[in-house]
């Protein structure tokens, strides 16, 4: 896998380490990328199970208020 060098503020990646609770700066951000990534699948997966019956046509009635 390839590396990549890059320079950071030092008290973002302070506050990230006490955060995420790791001791060092590489595992820092690795946490925040990684957490990034999954929020960007979880939300892809929310959006497409929500348009799924517009895309697929089968649109289901509301359902009649409650109480």
């Amino acid at each position: 896998m390839a590396k990549v060098n890059i320079a950071l503020d030092a008290d973002l990646v302070v506050e990230v380490m006490v955060l995420a609770g790791v001791g060092n700066p590489q595992d820092a951000v690795e946490a925040v990328v990684r957490d990034y990534i999954a929020r960007g699948h979880r939300t892809e997966a929310r959006v497409a199970t929500r348009d799924e019956p517009h895309r697929t046509g089968e649109l289901q009635p509301p359902e009649p208020p409650q109480g």
